[in-house]
């Protein structure tokens, strides 16, 4: 075990040395490129910069998070901004979380990577309205006091520092699926409220289900998603806009349930116009086999759509109603989640009849392929009929009394004979089953009139 330590530890100082190698170069370069007049100096520092700084990503590219961390902590400060440019962004923050403070601090607290897909956002009450502020660094905090602090896609560092500001600790995204009652709704020892629910996000090309993780700690709202939702982006534009629309963390996340309610109505209302679509379109002309695929498949969607609004605001349901059990809620805001109550029972009523509208669509689809495979079958069955008299003639024509019979008559004439009976025989059976069909189904009108006219002699008597 200490040869292999000692192997690992030489193996860094090897990899130490040539990032220093490779940085001591670049500097070395561009430092004789400036003082040189030369006639191209911009194209030949450019070249020299560009081939240290590959060599440099290389390396970072093959080196373990560990060791790139380790390396970072032991150069100067200088060095250590040129080399961190030189990681690629998909492991920065994995990195980072392996730093000490005081160097996270000189790489990212002076700007020199400001995060473009983590953003933390607070919201303070201004004049009655709620004020966003981005959060980029721990100290904004204290400038603050927000009622509603909204994390989307939290790097492990992120949700690190931000519950170690507010003394809690903030779940990963990722881990928000558990279905168990007591996992997503449940109070902490010291008086933290955690619920974990199920938003809506109905996109062109999918629709799913983004769980959200809720804390309530010290009359703050905690938020933590995975991915920006169209219910977020409403309620912060409404809490901006609406003076006295919120008036505390509580109302927050009231009013994110309520909209998420009327999201979910909304694309129930696309999904019925979707289904109006596929009717009219169903009921009103033939459906070939092509066309009839290209609608089951969208209905299909609709009806995957039609559940996940269906799981969704069973779920909004489960978690107002813990609220309400809990006695969490002022009297007005009690009222507020009654009345969402409500509004989530006519949304299931109506994706019940959605389901039973999907389920009659299907069926007649499916009614159709099978009509189109029943007459493809039928129009076989006709010329089986019609050829099978042919197949007995041409079997006599292939005999040997066939030729006897011609004996004395040119070959051409007497097949060109045979081969027009046999078109003469085919054609009248065609006739025949045509007239057969005819009768049948006048037959079949015949009775249907008999029936229509009974029974309007029944209602009249």
């Amino acid at each position: 075990m200490p040869d292999d330590t000692q192997t690992e530890a030489d193996v860094l100082k090897e990899h130490l040395a040539d990032v220093q190698e490779l940085l001591s170069k670049h500097k070395l370069v561009e430092d004789m490129v400036r003082r040189q007049e030369m006639p191209r100096h911009e194209l030949v520092e450019g070249l020299v910069h560009k081939q240290h700084t590959n060599e440099l990503r290389a390396l970072f590219a093959r080196l373990p998070v560990v060791s790139v961390a380790l390396i970072l902590s032991a150069l100067p400060e200088d060095d250590r901004l040129i080399a961190w440019k030189e990681i690629e962004e998909g492991r920065q923050d994995d990195i980072l979380a392996l730093l000490s403070d005081e160097v996270q601090e000189v790489l990212v607290g002076d700007g020199h990577r400001p995060s473009k897909k983590v953003m933390v956002n607070a919201f303070e009450l201004h004049d009655g309205r709620l004020r966003q502020i981005v959060v980029e660094r721990q100290t904004d905090f204290a400038e603050i006091s927000p009622i509603w602090i909204d994390l989307v896609a939290p790097t492990p560092r992120v949700r690190e520092w931000v519950g170690q500001h507010f003394g809690l600790d903030l779940p990963d995204p990722k881990n928000l699926t558990d279905l168990e009652a007591s996992a997503r709704f449940y109070i902490e020892d010291n008086g933290e409220l955690h619920l974990h629910s199920d938003f809506l996000l109905d996109m062109a090309n999918e629709s799913r289900n983004v769980a959200v993780a809720f804390i309530l700690h010290d009359e703050i709202l905690f938020s933590v998603r995975s991915e920006e939702l169209p219910v977020f982006r409403l309620q912060r534009h409404r809490a901006r806009t609406r003076p006295g629309y919120v008036t505390d963390a509580k109302d927050v996340l009231l009013d994110l349930y309520a909209a998420d309610a009327e999201y979910s109505a909304d694309a129930l209302e696309d999904v019925y116009a979707s289904l109006e679509a596929v009717a009219k379109h169903v009921l009103s002309t033939h459906l070939t086999d092509e066309v009839a695929g290209v609608i089951l498949a969208d209905v299909a969607k609709q009806e995957d759509l039609n559940g996940r609004i269906r799981r969704n605001v069973l779920d909004t349901r489960r978690a107002v109603a813990f609220l309400m059990r809990g006695k969490f809620l002022a009297p007005a805001q009690q009222e507020d989640a009654r009345q969402i109550q409500r509004d989530i029972e006519s949304l299931d009523g109506h994706t019940s009849f959605l389901f039973g509208k999907i389920n009659f669509l299907m069926d007649a689809v499916v009614g159709f392929i099978n009509i189109n495979q029943n007459q493809r079958v039928s129009k076989l069955t006709k010329l089986s009929i019609i050829f099978m008299p042919i197949n007995i003639v041409a079997g006599i024509g292939g005999m040997s009394e066939f030729s006897m019979m011609t004996q004395g008559i040119p070959w051409p004439v007497a097949y060109g004979g045979f081969t027009l009976g046999m078109g003469v025989v085919g054609w009248l059976t065609y006739l025949a089953l045509r007239q057969a069909e005819r009768r049948e189904a006048q037959s079949k009108l015949e009775e249907a009139r008999a029936v229509m006219i009974s029974s309007s002699s029944a209602k009249s008597d």
